[in-house]
């Protein structure tokens, strides 16, 4: 058994990714098509996502426009969008639905930017986990005498700089993403 870093550092760039993924859906007040990713409709008895249902655009800066392909999912599209924590209500013209963006408030970017800090900590929280879970490992290879004292406390600062720097793209993606909030 060796110690392979590859195999830590995959893991913190999925979560990295994966932080990424969920501050695309929060809105900031434009509209953003994948806040749309996560939903699933019922296309013929199977659960679909909404992008393989409908042609998603984003016709003006705060409207996002679904043209289902087909007419009788109008109404499937727009249950889903009401039961889903977007906050948003569709407006259905018969053809197509509008979803339109109000202006957030202060207080509700204020709210949103918590939100984003909040995921943030969990995300530096996750990445500590899989440092804590290498240097576990690191320590079972030292204690076992496959690699030596020197080469435990090597790999251990390996993994701290690894941890460091996905702290620090964790901290610029929160501070990215909450000046996107808190800009009108």
């Amino acid at each position: 058994m060796a110690f392979e870093k590859q195999e830590f550092e995959d893991k913190m760039e999925k979560t990295f990714h994966r932080l990424q993924e969920e501050y695309q859906t929060i809105r900031a007040g434009r509209a953003n098509p994948h806040i749309l990713d996560k939903l699933q409709v019922d296309y013929y008895g199977t659960p679909s996502p909404l992008q393989s249902v409908a042609n998603i655009s984003v016709p003006e800066a705060r409207i996002i426009l679904i043209q289902p392909w087909e007419a009788s999912m109008i109404k499937e599209i727009e249950k889903v969008i009401l039961a889903s924590d977007l906050g948003l209500t569709p407006a259905n013209d018969g053809k197509a639905i509008r979803l339109v963006f109000p202006e957030l408030t202060e207080e509700r970017r204020k709210s949103l930017v918590k939100e984003v800090k909040k995921k943030g900590e969990d995300a530096k929280v996750a990445v500590r986990n899989i440092r804590r879970d290498a240097n576990d490992t690191i320590k079972k290879l030292g204690k076992s005498n496959e690699i030596s004292e020197d080469e435990v406390k090597e790999q251990e600062e390996v993994v701290q700089k690894l941890t460091d720097s996905y702290i620090k793209k964790i901290d610029q993606a929160v501070e990215n993403k909450s000046n996107e909030v808190m800009s009108i």
